[in-house]
């Protein structure tokens, strides 16, 4: 059975009764005239009119041909069911991967790139419900493509009946875009795993996606991908849901500074907002939000194109335990990226390890008066003053900074301890002072570069007065821990006055790229303090005394500042940030005899239903997790103890920032990256789904090929019947 694209075209085959009414009407008009000279030619014409008539006949029924070729070629007939099965139109499959990353919810009058995508499919049911030939469908959509388990698929191999439409728009309306960042990869890799199946079928691979710039400028493995497909697959349709990229803000961070995070304690904070289009934009608000209490907004005059701006902010909580800050902007083209959450933990005081070789521990004093003033004055630290051996004895992790005080030598087990959590990111600094024995520092604690502390020690020595410079004594470095003093900053410093301090060797400097800098200097320009990274964590040497021995600086207001900026500075390894995407599980560990077995997850909404998750058995003990997470917020894990008493923990979850840069990749510049893939690309406006594309096997190019045999034969069988006297040679005499 056959079918035609454009029925309406046969028609034009009433004109094979022209030739035939043209040959008839000759025939009657014809009179016989009889002609004595023409007998001997009638006699001959006799003897050939046979072979002459079949000739006319079948140069008559070639041109017939012709034009009824050129009519069907026209109507593209479409060859179905058992004469399909010779050229392999077995049946039409169509696998469809459906983009729902969250730069499909861009948005433009009343649509989005996701509805274009869902009204393109739901055209292409249509059209293949109404088929007479076997159609078959697949819907993958790209968030889908990742799962580890479970369904993957939204349809897989569903047979196409004349209901089938109607369904899948059913199913279409209840999809929306999600908030994930995935790109096309997955989903292909799912489709060549499919493709096996498939053998016998016409595959049809529809790509419904809005192609943007950051996900296809190098597309790698995608493109191959691609070209593997494409060589299996009949058709392969690139179908792009967008027309232009439009303006779009997203917030790109939200989180706290260095510092100490403590109750009670102002908590600095950073917000990033992030311009993804060609213009700037001025006076823009950031709403913020504190456990859900609005708070004063942060206006940013401007966020140049392409540009990215960042604004300090304090959030203060008077008690313990997890807090949830919010910063938000006014909706734009996509919504999903307006909104970040930040969590931050506040323990009521942050431990801090003072170790003072000292038996009077006259540095600790000063120290413990910094960090523990005592009145109305609250740093949120907590200071813990041992002796040397308390590195041997003790677990160093819960502190957030050590300070090593003019101690003479550490055991090797302390020297380990403090190298160890130094590399897991603690903050360690050293003050030097008469008990500091050089050779120890070097030998065991500098070791050529390879140990914790930051350069190698000569001696003790005396600063000189400088008595016609009025140089202040400490001279901190523009970018460096200690910068708050530098510049026309440092009235307070220019108190300080340094009596001794540690030399370095003659020549010494920090190698480039070491990890280690000077971040203040005497006015003899040699090194005071040197900062060295360690693994995770940092090390900070300040060549001389704490308690104001060496120096007055114990004594200073500058000192306070100092050194709390340096607690700062030594505090960001020791508080790791942890980054949770959308679309990643939440695992929570349980000690199995202190928990229940069981968690209660609940994610962001005021009407999400909460999920019950068992705990499973693993290689680190049980493990309960919540996957995938599905949109940005604030999730909880309720947990219950042994005793019944339950136990919350908050999780926040963002978005991939970069899904909301919206900028297009074009046609030519999509052709360009993907050589090697037969495709076609088409805009999702422009698609106007037919019979032709979905049903069967199209003859028109064997028409067509047919049709020139036809002509060639037309010709070489007309110049045979046709008179062609030969040339006579003329004779010169």
């Amino acid at each position: 059975m056959a079918s035609f694209v454009h029925p309406g075209l046969l028609w034009g085959l009433a004109i094979l009764a022209v030739p035939i009414l043209i040959h008839l009407i000759n025939l009657v008009r014809h009179r016989r005239v009889r002609w004595a000279a023409m007998e001997f030619l009638l006699a001959s014409q006799r003897k050939n009119s046979t072979w002459i008539r079949l000739k006319e006949m079948l140069l008559l029924v070639l041109r017939l041909a012709i034009v009824a070729g050129i009519v069907l070629a026209l109507a593209q007939p479409l060859l179905q069911n058992q004469w399909g099965r010779l050229f392999g139109a077995v049946k039409t499959h169509h696998i469809v991967l459906l983009d729902d990353s969250f730069s499909m919810s861009d948005r433009w009058g009343n649509t989005n790139a996701f509805e274009e995508g869902r009204r393109l499919i739901g055209r292409l049911a249509v059209q293949a419900s109404r088929q007479s030939t076997p159609q078959t469908f697949t819907l993958l959509r790209y968030s889908q493509a990742k799962r580890d388990s479970g369904q993957r698929f939204d349809l897989l191999q569903e047979r196409v009946n004349t209901s089938f439409d109607q369904e899948l728009d059913s199913r279409l309306r209840r999809m929306e875009p999600s908030q994930e960042a995935v790109g096309a990869g997955p989903a292909l890799e799912r489709v060549e795993e499919l493709l096996p199946e498939l053998t016998g079928d016409d595959v049809v691979v529809h790509i419904v996606s809005d192609f943007r710039a950051r996900d296809w400028q190098d597309p790698g493995p995608v493109a191959d991908s691609l070209a593997r497909i494409s060589q299996v697959a009949a058709q392969t349709y690139l179908i792009n849901c967008v027309d232009a990229a439009r303006p779009n803000l997203a917030i790109t961070d939200v989180a706290p500074l260095a510092g100490t995070r403590a109750a009670g304690v102002p908590v600095a904070m950073e917000v990033t907002v992030h311009n993804y289009s060609s213009a700037p934009v001025e006076n823009l608000a950031v709403l913020l939000a504190e456990d859900g209490r609005e708070r004063p907004a942060i206006t940013i005059d401007q966020v140049g194109a392409g540009q990215s701006e960042t604004r300090r902010f304090e959030v203060f909580f008077t008690t313990a335990g997890t807090h949830q800050v919010e910063a938000q902007l006014a909706s734009d083209a996509v919504s999903a990226d307006n909104a970040r959450y930040c969590l931050v933990d506040l323990p009521l005081a942050v431990p801090v390890l003072i170790i003072d070789g000292d038996p009077d521990n006259r540095n600790a004093h000063f120290l413990t008066t910094v960090f523990q003033p005592g009145g109305s004055a609250h740093t949120g630290l907590q200071p813990q003053v041992e002796r040397p051996d308390f590195l041997n004895k003790h677990a160093l992790g819960k502190f957030q900074a050590i300070y090593v005080t003019d101690v003479d030598r550490l055991d090797p087990p302390a020297v380990t301890a403090l190298e160890k959590y130094v590399e897991a990111g603690g903050g360690l600094m050293f003050f030097v002072g008469p008990r500091t024995q050089a050779k120890f520092y070097n030998d065991r604690l500098y070791r050529d570069g390879e140990g914790v502390f930051p350069l190698p020690l000569l001696r003790d020595a005396q600063l000189l007065v400088d008595r016609l410079e009025k140089a202040a004594d400490i001279e901190p470095a523009a970018d460096g821990a200690l910068s708050i003093f530098s510049g026309e900053r440092n009235s307070y410093l220019a108190g300080v006055t340094v009596e001794r301090y540690f030399l370095a060797p003659k020549g010494w400097s920090p190698a480039p790229d070491s990890g280690t800098e000077v971040i203040a200097r005497l006015r003899n320009h040699d090194p005071l303090a040197v900062e060295h990274e360690f693994g995770k964590g940092r090390c900070v040497a300040m060549l001389t005394t704490a308690a104001p021995v060496w120096n007055n600086w114990g004594r200073n207001p500058s000192f306070v500042v100092a050194l709390l900026e340096l607690q700062s500075h030594l505090a960001q390894g020791s508080a790791p940030r942890e980054t949770r995407l959308v679309g990643a599980p939440i695992t929570v560990d349980l000690d199995a005899s202190r928990y229940q077995p069981q968690v209660r997850f609940q994610p962001p909404g005021g009407d999400v239903v909460p999920v019950t998750v068992d705990a499973v058995n693993t290689a680190q003990g049980l493990s309960a997790s919540l996957s995938p997470t599905t949109v940005s917020g604030i999730y909880e894990a309720q947990l219950s103890t042994a005793e019944g008493q339950p136990e919350l923990r908050q999780y926040a979850v963002n978005v991939e920032a970069d899904e909301g840069d919206l900028a297009l990749m074009h046609r030519d510049q999509l052709a360009a990256r993907l050589p090697d893939v037969h495709y076609e690309y088409r805009a999702a406006s422009d698609v106007q789904v037919t019979a032709q594309q979905l049903a069967g096997s199209n003859l028109s190019d064997w028409i067509l090929y047919l049709l020139i045999g036809i002509l060639i034969g037309e010709q070489l069988l007309a110049y045979s019947a046709s008179y062609h006297p030969l040339a006579r040679k003329e004779v010169r005499s």
